[in-house]
């Protein structure tokens, strides 16, 4: 009875009430302090600093060749690496310029003489066959200018290996006599060569003196105005650096003044077309003077002058010879 009693006691006793959902209320926390929107004072100065044109450059391009500057010398300092390299790109190099498209086997000269075309083949500055790329062609172009008797030289490599050299020569149009020798000049007055005697070269008209070539555009005028008395011409002397003299045969000379010798000369010319004057015995004509020529007479007529006077004759020397 006391069992029963208790299982309805159990069964009657009230039950526990569940907590209700959001029971109890949790405690509401403080509300977070409002993020100030204003930038801290260092990233405002990185803003700024990224906003430079300089610094965008330097941090986007500069640093990262710094960086890989960095890396090739670190690697190329060291000497096995750097031999390496060094050998495979001369073997390259090497490997290009040997091939056939780039070989020279031939070299062609053209509008040279034989003493020029000699020096010509001696002044190539490699053995043929040789690559081109070995060939400076301006440097040998100086090299070739540097010869007296070349004007102009053009250089070319053709297809199949032929170096051709197209050769202006000088053309000889004087011959200067002076203190060393005998050398032929062009109309410019820059030398060509050597001869040993004017026979070598008969056809051109000679000029002598010191400072001779400097005025061989001066000489070539006077020879081409010199053409009444061409066969009585002998030369041309240089006197003084200044001025020219005209050597006649016979021992006749023409003095000729330092500014506009053609016409002095052309003057000369024409007293002589009109008086004879080169036919007589006189020795010099003195042109130096335009407003007043003069003339000095031969030996012979000075003593027929003399002996009319019944004075000494004169000798070679100009002095007066004693007969008796």
């Amino acid at each position: 009875m006391q069992g029963l009693n208790r299982d309805r006691m159990e069964h009657f006793s009230p039950q526990p009430t569940p907590p209700r959902k959001g029971w109890p209320r949790p405690q509401q926390q403080p509300p977070r302090p409002r993020r100030d929107p204003a930038p801290s004072r260092l990233a405002y100065r990185l803003n700024r600093m990224w906003l430079t044109p300089a610094v965008r450059r330097l941090t986007r391009v500069g640093l990262p060749i710094f960086a890989v500057a960095m890396i090739v010398l670190v690697w190329w300092s060291d000497d096995s690496r750097r031999a390496s390299v060094t050998g495979w790109a001369t073997g390259m190099i090497e490997q290009v310029q040997n091939r056939e498209q780039f070989m020279v086997r031939e070299m062609a000269i053209e509008g040279a003489s034989a003493p020029v075309e000699r020096a010509l083949q001696m002044m190539l500055p490699v053995d043929l066959p040789a690559s081109s790329f070995d060939i400076d062609l301006d440097a040998l172009r100086r090299d070739i200018l540097l010869l007296d008797a070349v004007r102009e030289v053009d250089l070319r490599i053709r297809p199949g290996g032929v170096l051709v050299a197209r050769v202006t020569e000088r053309q000889p149009v004087l011959l200067w006599r002076h203190a060393s020798g005998i050398d032929l000049l062009d109309e410019t007055g820059h030398r060509i060569t050597s001869i040993m005697s004017r026979d070598a070269r008969p056809d051109l008209p000679l000029i002598a003196g010191e400072g001779a070539s400097a005025a061989a555009d001066e000489a070539i005028a006077l020879f081409r105005a010199a053409e009444p008395v061409a066969p009585r011409l002998r030369g041309l002397q240089r006197m003084g650096e200044r001025r020219w003299d005209v050597v006649l045969d016979r021992g006749q000379r023409i003095q000729l003044p330092a500014d506009n010798p053609v016409a002095a000369f052309e003057r000369a010319l024409a007293l002589d077309a009109a008086q004879l004057m080169l036919a007589r015995n006189i020795s010099v004509v003195d042109m130096r003077d335009a407003a007043r020529p003069t003339v000095r007479m031969g030996l012979d007529a000075r003593n027929q002058i003399r002996r009319a006077r019944g004075q000494p004759e004169l000798g070679p020397d100009g002095l007066p010879v004693d007969n008796s």
